[in-house]
């Protein structure tokens, strides 16, 4: 009798994602990719599913330079975006269109709440004009330069969507909220996202038209001069030019370097709190050397991106980083005040500029400026001023910046002339410690300490090739304004809410972004009786 025996063979359940490097030959080619997973799970090409890529970045280590994909498989897809709808009702006042105060009003607008958006500056377009006016005259207008005007200081300044405050919200939202108004999908896959100041003006100005197709109000040239208060509950607020509004509530997302905004919340009895910041110069190479410095030999691959490198040490229990590091980009003026001289980082999207930039700086806190003299709550503000005017003092006029090659920074000496820059004013040949070391705190040394070490990691970053440009000084705010945990509320005023990075609340685009829409989502659970 001959017995048949049967054998199931059961599909083998496979992983929902898997992470992968490919030569950079091989990048753009589906097979390669289909069959490289494949490979690794031991299955025909033709058994998988659909595959998508969940992350991409450039793995470059040990002298060997990969693309490193997170690819998942048969991912179901991602719910459709909450659009916002129209809106209706007594409205918000949102002082500043930045990421928190435009994320704010594009969130209550999802709740069908409407509100009215407030901004000293301009939108894109006019702003444009203003800031050819900083690069090429030497011209600061104090209510539309490189930090104020629509979008905030991220819109001229680079565009970078990476963040650490992945517990703070849903970064995703974010990230497909932009990509939906007009950024480039690859925002939605790159390990660190960025649109490029040729882009992201047109992405701040598609969602801001989005929001006024529903209702949402948006002002511009609307400086806040005062807050309404009654019986200790903001109202609304006042402009420069007379004007009144008011609401069911007041959101004050205005930024890191609106100083009269903390000074007009002293005056109301809100309390501020002095936070440790960063405060130091920036650094520019040429990119070439950045790229040989990370790629290696592979430097020259033309499927490469201009090279970032990020860097930390910590001297004396300080900490000295790199920060906001612009590969293939210019140095801007970033000043807000005709006296003082601020410098910041940007590039576009391609990030072809031949040099490559970053903010080099030294944590400094509370105690530091109060021994240098500065004391309240604003103390670090004071500090801030005492350094750029000391650089606008430096440099002269027209915004020329005061810069040491890295090679006679490290020598304790002043360069006698300095290196091809990207910086439009142009830069003056100088010694850049005494103008850190100005206030009393003792910058310089520590710097000149990390610098040693860098250069040591990175082959060039301290030779004569990098210039130090003064002063990078507007890396977050030196002042915190508390708020209840619960209801977000200032402490001591009902209805005002304090919200992103002016607030001490946030760091960068995304973070700010994603407190606008917690401060938005805490007032439409006030209003809907939630809470």
């Amino acid at each position: 009798m001959t017995r048949l025996v049967y054998i199931a063979v059961v599909p083998r359940a496979l992983p929902s994602s898997i992470e992968l490097d490919l030569s950079l030959d091989d990048a753009d080619e589906p097979e390669i990719l289909r069959a490289r997973v494949a490979a690794r799970l031991g299955v025909p090409p033709d058994a998988l599913p659909i595959l998508s890529i969940a992350r991409r970045s450039i793995d470059a280590r040990k002298n060997r330079v990969s693309l490193h994909l997170l690819v998942e498989l048969g991912a179901p897809p991602r719910a459709p975006l909450r659009e916002p709808r129209e809106v209706s009702g007594e409205p918000v006042i949102i002082v500043g269109d930045g990421p928190a105060g435009l994320f704010c009003a594009h969130e209550l607008a999802r709740s069908g709440i409407a509100s009215v958006v407030l901004d000293r500056g301009k939108t894109v377009q006019p702003r444009r004009h203003d800031l050819a006016g900083l690069q090429k005259r030497g011209v600061v207008d104090p209510d539309s330069n490189y930090c104020f005007g629509e979008g905030g200081a991220g819109t001229y300044s680079d565009g970078k969507l990476y963040t650490r405050a992945d517990k703070r919200g849903d970064i995703r939202d974010v990230i497909e909220t932009l990509a939906a108004n007009g950024a480039p999908e690859e925002i939605l896959v790159d390990a660190r996202p960025h649109i490029g100041s040729n882009k992201l003006p047109r992405v701040v100005s598609a969602l801001r038209e989005r929001l006024e197709a529903v209702g949402v109000r948006f002002e511009f040239g609307a400086r806040v001069v005062e807050l309404l208060v009654t019986d200790r509950v903001a109202r609304g607020v006042e402009l420069a030019d007379g004007r009144r509004f008011e609401g069911r509530a007041v959101v004050i997302a205005t930024g890191h370097s609106a100083r009269d905004v903390f000074t007009l919340l002293l005056r109301h009895g809100v309390p501020l709190e002095p936070k440790a910041f960063a405060l130091g110069v920036r650094i520019e190479h040429p990119q070439a050397l950045v790229n040989r410095a990370q790629y290696g030999a592979a430097a020259d691959h033309p499927k490469l991106p201009n090279a970032s490198y990020r860097l930390a040490e910590t001297i004396d229990q300080r900490g000295v980083f790199s920060f906001c590091m612009c590969p293939g980009g210019w140095i801007v003026p970033a000043s807000t005040e005709p006296d003082a001289l601020v410098v910041n980082g940007m590039s576009l999207s391609r990030r072809d500029s031949p040099f490559a930039n970053s903010g080099l700086v030294v944590g400094v806190e509370p105690g530091d400026w109060e021994r240098a003299g500065f004391h309240g709550p604003l103390g670090g503000v004071e500090l801030q001023r005492a350094i750029e005017r000391a650089a606008h003092d430096a440099g002269g006029d027209m915004l020329r910046a005061p810069a040491t090659r890295a090679s006679d920074f490290l020598a304790g000496r002043a360069s006698m002339d300095v290196p091809e820059s990207s910086y439009v004013p142009g830069l003056v040949a100088s010694d850049v410690a005494p103008i850190l070391d100005v206030a009393g705190v003792p910058l310089s040394e520590k710097l000149r300490a990390a610098l040693r070490v860098f250069d040591k990691r990175m082959r060039g970053y301290g030779s004569s090739e990098a210039v130090l440009v003064a002063t990078e000084s507007r890396t977050s705010a030196p002042v915190r304004t508390p708020r209840d945990p619960e209801t977000l509320e200032a402490v001591g005023l009902a209805k005002l809410y304090p919200t992103g990075e002016g607030a001490g609340h946030a760091g960068g685009i995304v973070s700010a972004a994603m407190d606008g829409i917690r401060v938005a989502r805490a007032i439409a659970s006030t209003s809907s009786g939630t809470r």
